[in-house]
């Protein structure tokens, strides 16, 4: 009995061991296996940019790859854009960031840097035949382009009497010098001089001496566990010259020595805005939010417009008699309705202008005119549609009583078919007007400062984005409940039954 014991107890002691021996394994196989989410906006070359084949490349890349080697971790890179990236990090979706991030006091309060991996420095772009922009100072005045929540777009804003246009990414900044809707462009150097000496932009010229001098870091929450890690192993890469390797191969150039720790490090969450302020926060961002709410009906209102007398025509056409005229308008109703408003708006604001000017001319879009007439192409398609099936949902019957009394085909869609019709297009056309309304947020891209985009200039002051957007949201309920409201009571009012019984 006694050596059954014996040997069930050495069985015990053998399972129980092995069971620490496989966990001691696991452990040290998830410390090896450890995966971080990187963020990065891949619109920034030569540091962070897709190449040929989607992959990824740069010297942020290269970097961030053999810092993972070095520190014996896995990385895994997420695209996200630039303005987001803060507070994704806040948010803890993404474990770090490596996207040209500057290091500053004030992002120092919000997240944790690693020390500087880039010196850099803010210079500014103008077009080639500019002779009156030779300096910071020359500026005074001037329209100016940037990448929000950049420290160009800092910069830009101690200029006296600038007028700034924020764009989501560097290229787009640097296209609008080009078409020559702004004066110049205040952007990080080495980006500027990648993109002229590869011969991707021609006709800019950089303006030599650097308004700043600034360092990278990779960025992480605060108090994040992954801050020491990522620290080793760039230590390690600056120490066994794959720091230099990397250099070399994206700027043809030795790199400077680096600061050991970050400028910033010794910033703590004591400055960060508690939880109890968020309502501060969102009343302090009211007085701007209701100006892009303006700017937005502004565009929703002369868009609508627009829409619906192309709308009106398109759909009447489509009911045509004559074939070519109604393939015409199926043509169109299929491209508008077919393709992203946003490409849309990208192709009219961009994309004409460059050709223009490629074939000699000098024709430049307001950003007004640009936002209006996309929106309204666009519109004019969905609204097309709502035209032809509420005229086709009319009894023929009408049409032939009309006629039997001598009107012409003309006076008979005025005064008998369309006004009934109109009747019933009044809740889809006020779906469109809503959807409408809330697509005036994809005009941000080109600069205009409509409801989202004073959203996203505020964020990348404050790093408050949970409290702004809410706050944009609520901007935008408000506004779609008044409007589904106004077409609820138009309703009731063109109905006669409903007019009768009142």
């Amino acid at each position: 009995m006694a050596g059954f014991s014996f040997l069930r107890w050495l069985r015990w002691c053998v399972v129980v061991g092995f069971s620490c021996l496989l966990l001691a394994s696991c452990g040290v196989n998830s410390q090896e296996g450890k995966t971080l989410r990187v963020a990065t906006e891949p619109a920034f070359p030569p540091f962070e940019f897709q190449g040929k084949g989607g992959e990824l490349q740069g010297f942020s890349i290269d970097l961030m790859k053999d810092i993972a080697t070095a520190a014996n971790f896995k990385v895994n890179f997420q695209s996200l854009p630039f303005d987001g990236i803060i507070p994704a990090l806040q948010s803890k979706t993404v474990d770090a960031a490596i996207s040209s991030i500057t290091i500053t006091e004030e992002r120092a309060k919000t997240i944790s840097f690693s020390r500087p991996y880039f010196k850099a420095g803010l210079a500014i772009a103008i077009r080639a035949d500019n002779q009156d922009i030779t300096s910071f100072d020359s500026l005074k005045n001037k329209k100016i382009a940037v990448q929000i929540g950049t420290t160009g777009a800092a910069k830009a804003k101690s200029i006296p009497g600038v007028q700034i246009r924020s764009f989501d990414s560097a290229p787009l900044a640097l296209q609008e010098l080009l078409n020559g809707n702004v004066d110049a462009v205040i952007n990080d150097a080495p980006v500027t001089l990648y993109a002229i000496n590869t011969g991707n932009l021609k006709g800019i010229k950089v303006i030599q001496k650097l308004l700043t001098e600034e360092f990278y870091g990779i960025a992480t929450a605060k108090n994040s566990p992954n801050l020491a890690l990522i620290n080793q192993g760039l230590d390690n890469i600056l120490k066994n010259g794959t720091y230099s390797q990397i250099y070399q191969k994206w700027l043809k150039a030795e790199p400077p020595s680096l600061p050991a720790t970050s400028p910033f490090e010794t910033q703590n969450n004591a400055d960060i805005p508690r939880i109890f302020t968020s309502i501060n926060v969102i009343l302090q961002a009211v007085p701007t939010l209701l100006q892009g709410a303006l700017v937005t009906l502004q565009l929703t209102m002369l868009s609508v417009v627009f829409g619906l007398i192309g709308g009106s025509l398109i759909g009447i056409i489509r009911l045509s008699h004559i074939a070519p005229l109604r393939w015409l308008a199926r043509a169109y109703v299929d491209f508008f309705r077919g393709t992203p408003l946003l490409v849309q708006i990208f192709m009219i604001y961009f994309g004409l202008p460059a050709i223009l000017q490629e074939l000699g001319s000098t024709f430049t879009f307001d950003r007004l005119v640009a936002g209006v007439i996309a929106l309204s192409l666009n519109s004019a398609a969905y609204i097309a549609e709502v035209v032809r099936a509420g005229i086709q949902s009319i009894e023929i019957g009408q049409a032939e009583a009309a006629q039997s009394l001598g009107l012409s085909p003309m006076q008979t869609m005025s005064y008998v078919i369309f006004p009934q019709a109109f009747r019933r297009m009044i809740p889809p056309l006020g779906n469109e007007f809503i959807s409408l309304l809330k697509d005036t947020s994809l005009v941000s891209v080109i600069g205009f400062e409509e409801l989202v985009r004073k959203g996203q200039l505020i964020v990348a002051d404050n790093y408050r984005a949970f409290e702004i957007y809410a706050g944009v949201a609520v901007v935008y309920l408000c506004l779609t409940l008044l409007s589904s409201q106004a077409f609820s009571l138009l309703e009731a009012w063109m109905n006669p039954v409903k007019r009768q019984n009142k």
